[in-house]
C-alpha cells in the first residue's frame, strides 16, 4: 500500500525534475524565490499584505486583529499541518481525537463536545484561498508546502465571512501561478520520535510560464508520520450470565488483542498535491483554476491510557481514519470602470472512512449490570444476559462492539463581490453569497456473530445504526463601506443580510424482532420489540403509511402494519423525519437576521494605528440527531475590541488587542444517555482578554518574535441539568425529573487556556561568501485548561459526579523547539529537533462511555480516560533546493 501512494507522488516530483533540466543548465547567477506580494516594510518583522478584509493591504493597516504567517516564518517553523502552525496562535485552541478530526476555538468561544459529524456547526471559518473548506466535524487538515501565508483573523467576522465565523476565521492562501520565471524545488526531511518510529516528507513544486499570459503550478507532496503509542497485551473479562442455580457466572467470556499488539502503531500517511492554472484574458482580467487533492490515512489511537503507562493502551479491534478529499475552485478578477469584480467558486468532495475500537463501552456498561434487579427477585447478569447479545443458535457472546463509521461531505459555494477603488475617501465592497454543504452519514455499530434477530433489520451483526442525510443551506448579501472623514481618522460599517436552512433525516437506533416475548420479565421490553433489549429507537420508532409509529400501531392496534420506505439508503426505514401529506420530509429548521460591524481606526502617523470595533457573529441552528429533542437554535457572538499596530524605526513591531466578548444562549453539546450527542442551548458567557505579538530585528541577522494570548471566559448564568429558561434550575426534565444546577454561574468555558504563548529567536550571519548558517529556538506555553464545563450530573444508581473532575483537567505544558542550519546558492540543510524536552504536552482528553461514570456501588466505568499530546521529542534532519 505504501508503495502504491508513494509512486505518484515520486512521479510528480521526477517530472518537475525534468521540467527544471534546461534551466538547471543555464546560467544562474540568482535563484527567483516563489512570488510573494511585496511588503513596504521590513519582512523579518512581519509586514506582508494580507487579504483579511478581501482587499490586498499591509498587515499594519488592517484595523482588526490579524496574525499571518508568512512563506518565510511557514518555512523557518518547518510547518506542514494543522497541529504546526495553530501552535504559533495564542488565541487558538483545539479539540481531536485523530487527525482530520479537529474542531477549532478561538478567544476562548468554546463549551466543549463539539464535532459530530451531526453537532454543531464549527465557531471558526477556514479558508483555502477564497473558498470556504469549514466541513462538520473535522477541519480540513490541509498540508502546508508552497503556502503564501496563514491569516488568522480574531473575532466575528460575520459580515464579511458569515456563518461558522463567529469566533475568528482561519484562510490559508497558496502561492498563485505567474508567468515571471520559471522556478521550482524540493525538500526532503528524515526524522525519528523518541519512543517511536521514524518519519519522513518529500515535498516538490514547480512554477511553469506556457505563454505570456499563461502560467501552470504544480505542487506534490508525501509525508509518514511515526508513530508513537504501544498497544500492549491484554485481556479483557466479561460476565457470560446466570448458571443454571441463577448465580453470577463472571468469567465466561473473555478476549485477549495479541494478534493486535504492536509498537508505534499509530502512524498516519499523508499524499496529495496541487495543480493550478493561472490565465490573464486581457490587462484587467484574469483567472485561476484549481484542483487540490489530499488523502490521509491514520492508524490507531491517537490517545493513550495514562493508568497502563507511557503512551500506551490496549485495543481490541484495529483502528483507523482515512481522510480523502478534493477541491476544484474558480476565480475570476478583474475591473468594470476602475471597479474591482471577483468571483470565486469552489466544490468540495470529502470521503472520511474510520473504524473505532468501542470495548469500553462494553466494559463499562457489563459493570453496571452486573447485577440487574428485575424488581421481583430475579436477577440478571452481565451485558450480554441483560440486552439479548446471542448468535443465530441462541448461545450468548462476547458483547464487545466496534464502529465503522464513513461521512460523505460534499460542498459548492459561490461568491460575487464588488469592491470601489481603495485609494478613494470613501469606498465599498459588498456581494452575495450561497452554499450548500451535505453530509450522508454511516456509524454502523457491530458486534461479532450477533444473532439476525437482534440486528437491525437487513444487517445481521448490526446492533445499531445511525443513516442519516444533513444538508446546511446559507444565502447572504454583504457590504461594507469606509470613509476617511479626516486624514487620520476612518469610520467603517458593514452589514450581513443571512439565511439558512438546515435538515437532517434518517434513521437511528435499533432492529425489530417480532418474535420477542413482552411478557419474558426482561427490562425494556414493554411491546413485542428485541433489539439488544430496546424499543425506544431504531425500527419500533419508523414511520407507517398513517403517520403513527411502528410502536405506537402495536401498542393500539392489532391491525396489518406498512412502514413508509427509507428517505435514506441504506437505512430499514426511517424514524427522523416529520410525516406530511403522506409522506416523510427531512426535520428542518431555518432562520433569517443581520450581522453587524462598525470600527474606527485613527492613523496619527504612517507606522501607527488604532482602532475601535464593535462586531457580531453567528452560529446556525440544526437538528438534533436524536429525533425526540428539540431543534438547537443559532448562537451569537458580540464583541467590543480595541486595539493598536505599531512599527518603530522599522526594526521592530508591535501589534495587540483588548477584548470583550457576550457569547449569547452557546450551542451545547455533550454525550447524554447511552452516550447519544444532544445538543442545547446554553446560558450566555463573558469572554474577556488580550492579545498580542511583537517582531524586533535589533541587529541584522537577529530577529525576535512572540506572542500571547490571557483569555478568561465565564458562563453568567447557571447551566441546568435540564433545559430551564429562567436558569434557576428549578424546572423538570421531560420526563418529570428533578432539575438541578449542573454548572453555577462564574465557571469558567473549557478547553482553552487562560494564558497561552509563543517566543521565537532566530540569528542568521555570513560565513564567507556563499554560506549564510542560521541558529533558532522556540518556546510554547499553554497554561492548564478544563476538559468539560458540566461540574454535576447524574450518574447510574443516582449517583451525582463532576464530568470535569472525572474527566481530568488538561495540564500546563512548555515545549522548546531547536533548529541549526545553512543556505548556500541553491542549498538548505537544517538539523532540528522538536518537543526537545519531551514534554506531554496535552491537548485532549476523552472517554468512550459518555454516561458510564463511577457509582457508590463501586462501578468504575469512567476510570479509562485518554489523554491526546502533541509529538513526543522528534530529531529529524531535512534539506531543499530551490531552482
Amino acid at each position: 500500500m505504501r508503495r502504491k501512494t508513494f509512486t505518484p507522488v515520486m512521479a510528480a516530483l521526477l517530472g518537475s525534475s525534468m521540467l527544471a533540466a534546461p534551466a538547471l543548465g543555464q546560467d544562474q547567477a540568482t535563484p527567483q524565490a516563489t512570488p510573494q506580494a511585496a511588503t513596504g516594510g521590513n519582512e523579518a518583522i512581519g509586514d506582508i499584505i494580507v487579504t483579511a478584509q478581501k482587499r490586498e493591504e499591509s498587515l499594519q493597516n488592517v484595523p482588526i486583529s490579524v496574525q499571518a504567517l508568512g512563506t518565510q516564518k511557514l518555512e523557518q517553523m518547518n510547518i506542514s499541518n494543522f497541529n504546526d502552525y495553530t501552535r504559533l496562535l495564542p488565541s487558538v485552541a483545539f479539540q481531536t481525537s485523530i487527525p482530520g478530526t479537529a474542531t477549532v476555538y478561538i478567544r476562548g468561544v468554546a463549551s466543549g463536545g463539539d464535532g459530530n459529524h451531526s453537532g454543531s456547526l464549527p465557531s471558526v471559518g477556514f479558508y483555502l484561498d477564497e473558498q470556504p473548506i469549514t466541513t462538520i466535524g473535522g477541519t480540513l487538515d490541509v498540508h502546508i508546502y508552497d503556502i503564501a501565508r496563514i491569516e488568522a483573523l480574531s473575532g466575528p467576522q460575520g459580515t464579511l465571512y458569515g456563518a461558522s465565523s463567529e469566533a475568528g476565521t482561519v484562510r490559508i492562501i497558496t502561492n498563485k501561478p505567474t508567468t515571471a520565471g520559471f522556478e521550482g524545488g524540493f525538500d526532503v526531511e528524515g526524522n525519528t520520535v523518541h519512543k517511536g518510529g521514524q518519519g519522513g516528507k518529500i515535498e516538490g513544486f514547480v512554477n511553469v510560464p506556457l505563454s505570456e499570459t499563461v502560467a501552470v503550478r504544480a505542487v506534490g507532496f508525501y509525508q509518514h508520520d511515526a508513530g508513537y503509542i504501544d498497544n500492549i497485551p491484554g485481556t479483557r473479562t466479561f460476565i457470560k450470565g446466570s448458571n443454571p442455580d441463577g448465580s453470577i457466572n463472571p468469567n465466561g467470556l473473555s478476549i485477549s488483542n495479541s494478534n493486535l499488539v504492536k509498537k508505534d502503531y499509530n502512524d498516519v500517511d499523508t499524499y496529495g498535491g496541487r495543480i493550478a492554472l493561472g490565465i490573464d484574458l486581457s490587462d484587467d482580467w484574469t483567472t485561476t483554476l484549481s484542483i487540490f487533492g489530499q488523502d490521509q490515512k491514520a492508524n490507531g489511537s491517537f490517545g493513550y491510557d495514562q493508568s497502563l503507562g507511557d503512551l500506551k493502551v490496549q485495543r481490541f479491534f484495529p483502528e483507523f481514519n482515512k481522510d480523502k478529499w478534493i477541491q476544484a475552485a474558480l476565480t475570476v478578477q478583474g475591473k468594470i470602470g476602475n471597479w474591482d469584480l471577483t468571483y470565486a467558486g469552489a466544490y468540495l468532495d470529502r470521503k472520511r472512512n474510520s473504524s473505532s475500537d468501542y470495548t469500553d463501552y462494553a466494559e463499562a456498561y457489563d459493570q453496571l449490570y452486573a447485577n440487574y434487579d428485575l424488581g421481583d427477585g430475579n436477577f440478571l447478569h452481565g451485558l450480554s444476559e441483560v440486552f439479548y447479545y446471542q448468535d443465530n443458535a441462541g448461545n450468548t457472546i462476547l458483547p464487545l462492539q466496534h464502529i465503522d463509521g464513513s461521512d460523505h461531505f460534499k460542498r459548492i459555494s459561490q461568491e460575487l463581490r464588488v469592491s470601489s477603488p481603495a485609494e478613494n475617501p470613501f469606498r465599498i465592497v459588498g456581494g452575495l453569497f450561497y452554499q450548500r454543504q451535505s453530509n450522508m452519514i454511516h456509524q454502523d455499530y457491530k458486534i461479532d456473530n450477533l444473532g439476525a434477530q437482534v440486528s437491525v433489520n437487513g444487517l445481521p451483526g448490526t446492533l445499531w445504526l445511525t443513516q442519516q442525510k444533513r444538508v446546511d443551506r446559507d444565502y447572504a448579501i454583504f457590504g461594507e463601506a469606509s470613509w476617511d472623514i479626516l486624514p487620520t481618522v476612518t469610520l467603517t460599517g458593514g452589514l450581513r443580510g443571512y439565511k439558512f436552512d438546515n435538515t437532517l433525516g434518517g434513521f437511528f437506533g435499533f432492529g425489530r424482532n417480532p418474535a420477542a416475548d413482552p411478557d419474558d420479565g426482561r427490562p425494556f421490553t414493554a411491546t413485542p420489540f428485541n433489539a439488544a433489549a430496546s424499543s425506544r429507537t431504531g425500527v419500533a420508532g419508523c414511520y407507517t403509511t398513517d403517520g403513527r409509529t411502528l410502536r405506537e400501531v402495536i401498542n393500539n392496534s392489532s391491525d396489518p402494519v406498512t412502514l413508509l420506505p427509507p428517505i435514506t439508503r441504506g437505512s430499514p426505514c426511517t424514524n427522523l423525519a416529520d410525516f406530511k401529506n403522506g409522506t416523510l420530509v427531512p426535520k428542518r429548521t431555518k432562520d433569517t437576521g443581520f450581522l453587524y460591524r462598525a470600527n474606527v481606526t485613527w492613523k496619527p502617523a504612517e507606522d501607527k494605528l488604532f482602532y475601535a470595533t464593535w462586531s457580531k457573529g453567528f452560529r446556525p441552528g440544526g437538528i438534533n440527531r436524536r429525533g425526540t429533542l428539540p431543534p438547537y437554535a443559532p448562537d451569537f457572538l458580540v464583541n467590543y475590541e480595541v486595539g493598536f499596530k505599531t512599527t518603530w524605526n522599522n526594526v521592530f513591531r508591535w501589534n495587540g488587542a483588548f477584548f470583550w466578548q457576550d457569547w449569547k444562549h452557546f450551542q451545547f453539546s455533550f454525550l447524554g444517555q447511552n452516550s447519544f450527542t444532544e445538543i442545547h442551548n446554553g446560558p450566555n458567557a463573558r469572554i474577556k482578554g488580550i492579545e498580542t505579538d511583537f517582531a524586533w530585528n535589533p541587529v541584522a541577522g537577529l530577529t525576535l518574535s512572540g506572542s500571547g494570548a490571557y483569555t478568561d471566559g465565564k458562563i453568567r448564568r447557571n447551566l441546568c441539568l435540564f433545559d430551564d429558561p429562567t436558569f434557576t434550575c428549578t424546572t423538570p426534565g421531560p420526563g418529570g425529573e428533578a432539575n438541578r444546577v449542573s454548572s453555577p454561574k462564574g465557571t469558567r468555558l473549557p478547553i482553552t487556556p487562560r494564558f497561552k504563548f509563543s517566543a521565537t529567536g532566530r540569528y542568521e550571519f555570513q560565513a564567507g561568501t556563499d554560506v549564510k548558517p542560521y541558529f533558532q529556538a522556540t518556546v510554547t506555553h499553554s497554561s492548564s485548561a478544563a476538559s468539560d464545563i458540566r461540574q454535576s450530573v447524574d450518574g447510574p444508581n443516582g449517583f451525582i459526579f463532576n464530568p470535569a473532575l472525572q474527566l481530568g483537567r488538561l495540564p500546563a505544558w512548555t515545549t522548546a523547539d531547536f533548529a541549526i542550519g545553512a543556505k548556500w546558492q541553491h542549498f538548505t540543510t537544517e538539523l532540528f529537533v522538536q518537543n526537545a524536552f519531551d514534554e506531554r504536552a496535552q491537548i485532549t482528553r476523552f472517554v468512550q462511555c459518555g454516561s458510564c461514570y463511577p457509582s457508590a456501588d463501586g462501578f468504575q466505568g469512567f476510570s479509562r480516560s485518554y489523554a491526546v499530546v502533541q509529538t513526543p521529542r522528534t530529531i529529524g534532519i531535512r534539506a531543499g533546493y530551490r531552482f
